[in-house]
């Protein structure tokens, strides 16, 4: 034998002993990965950190892609004034945050009928001389230095709303029209006030926040085809009637046919997304900041996050929002409240559909629609209407029944004591009244005038027992002066036959 060889036989038994080491570690990283995630907050925590990266994300690549196009000696900006801008959002929204994780749901849930009136009230006004048009669309009211947009209100009123009257009519949701009125007739009215700015980006996730509540819901699954096949009718409808938005769709359809005009930010994010490679160009690097790639802070970031971050940075991206999938349909189905559970899935499916509507147009995927990405691209309405959403993701966290036992009986925590935040109140399925309605529930504590289960109606055999277990005073003496007459008669017996009488 060789030396080579007796090197081999001696390497060989330490191979089982690394595979084994690095099975050992998996097993070890998984076991601890379940044992937390088993944790009664788990969720809580999860909503949390997802909301502070992606916050941080966004300020980082927001610095980065207006720094240069801020810059205007004429006017006195800096290369900063949109990043300061940035920042007082995010510190605006925090507390629109702290405001959606505190808040009780029982509140929110009473109020939103008031919600969607309100913006109803909003999406008719900014029609009028009151609205400011931005980029084309008169849907943005001016207040000083700020602009508000009612149509990113409007999407969270209808998911509120739309879930109080989707429980309401729990037993009868599968009757067509108490399916579809008044929660359709009420979202058709606000696509039309929409369209009539025009803003198709916003009729669109529109639309994602109806599909979401029917599905959830338990909507059957041929109405989706229907209200899918209308939909892409009217979308291309839409798409004929206006020019400009004709020129995207064509545009789409023949990327290479016209670069200068319709096709020029989708081609330039493209070139954007391939100049950045494995690793990017580093932060500040992009040409895209140079004025290459026009609203890269708003709806064309991802591509500035390839180009600067490279694929390494939109795999980080895409996997931060899809853990935000994960984690807001865990929180849907954890919970048993089926008024956040509806919630929860519609305002998760919201969020994770308008990022990949950006994304998708950015690769190339999508016609270019205008959406902004959540919590990332520069803008005050998105943000802070993002920043809510997170924060009543983070409440519907701490209403799971396990996390209510234990902030109910271990305390707050570190991040309860730190926000103030009170314990949550549990659940109780409503109460049956005297007609068949269900009356107040207190865990999430809104009007829930629905039939209750048969299971919770008491059965005539039921009542019966019930009677014969808890006698009344009169049976129970009955009962007794019987047992003495049948004793009575039985010893008589017995001394006839024993000759004694």
């Amino acid at each position: 034998m060789t030396v080579v060889d007796e090197k081999r036989t001696q390497d060989r038994p330490d191979r089982p002993k690394r595979r084994e080491r690095k099975v050992s570690a998996f097993v070890a990283f998984r076991t601890a990965l379940t044992a937390w995630l088993s944790r009664p907050l788990a969720s809580f925590h999860l909503v949390l950190a997802l909301t502070g990266v992606l916050t941080v994300i966004g300020i980082v690549m927001v610095l980065s892609a207006s720094s240069v196009t801020s810059y205007d000696p004429t006017t006195g900006s800096s290369v900063y004034s949109l990043f300061y801008r940035q920042l007082m959002f995010v510190a605006i929204g925090t507390v629109v945050f702290w405001i959606g994780l505190r808040i009780k749901l029982e509140r929110i849930r009473r109020m939103s009928a008031t919600m969607v009136v309100i913006c109803l009230g909003l999406l008719m006004l900014v029609l009028t001389p009151l609205g400011s048009t931005v980029n084309g669309s008169q849907g943005w009211f001016k207040l000083g230095v700020f602009t508000f947009q009612p149509v990113e209100a409007a999407k969270v009123a209808l998911a509120f709303w739309g879930a109080h009257i989707l429980v309401i009519k729990y037993n009868v949701i599968h009757q067509w029209r108490h399916l579809l009125v008044p929660v359709v007739p009420v979202a058709l009215v606000m696509f039309a006030l929409v369209m009539l700015q025009p803003d198709l980006g916003g009729t669109v996730t529109l639309a994602v926040v109806l599909l979401a509540l029917l599905w959830f819901a338990g909507a059957p699954k041929r109405l989706f085809g229907v209200i899918m096949a209308g939909g892409l009718a009217g979308v291309l409808a839409l798409a004929i009637i206006a020019p400009y938005r004709l020129d995207r769709v064509l545009s789409f359809l023949s990327p290479d046919t016209d670069l200068s005009s319709a096709g020029y930010q989708a081609n330039q994010a493209k070139l954007a997304l391939a100049d950045g490679g494995l690793f990017g160009k580093g932060l500040g690097q992009g040409a895209s900041n140079w004025g290459y790639l026009p609203n890269v802070q708003n709806d064309f970031i991802f591509a500035l996050v390839g180009e600067e971050l490279g694929f390494v940075g939109c795999a980080v991206v895409l996997a931060l929002y899809s853990l935000v999938a994960v984690v807001g349909l865990r929180i849907a189905t954890r919970n048993i409240d089926p008024w956040i559970r509806i919630v929860a899935g519609t305002l998760t499916m919201f969020l994770v559909a308008q990022a990949a509507i950006n994304i998708g147009y950015v690769v190339g995927l999508l016609p270019v629609t205008g959406v902004t990405l959540p919590l990332i691209s520069y803008g005050g309405t998105s943000l802070l209407i993002t920043m809510l959403i997170m924060g009543v993701l983070a409440n519907a966290a701490r209403h799971e029944p396990e996390a209510v036992a234990a902030l109910r009986s271990q305390g707050p925590g570190k991040f309860g004591r730190l926000l103030r935040l009170p314990a949550p109140d549990p659940y109780r399925p409503p109460t049956t009244t005297r007609k068949g309605l269900a009356g107040r529930g207190t865990g999430s504590g809104a009007k829930a005038a629905r039939p209750a289960p048969r299971a919770a109606r008491p059965a005539p055999a039921q009542e019966r027992r019930r009677s014969v277990r808890q006698p009344t005073r009169r049976s129970t003496a009955a009962r007794t002066n019987a047992a003495r007459t049948t004793a009575n008669r039985g010893a008589r017996g017995t001394a006839n036959r024993r000759g004694h009488w």
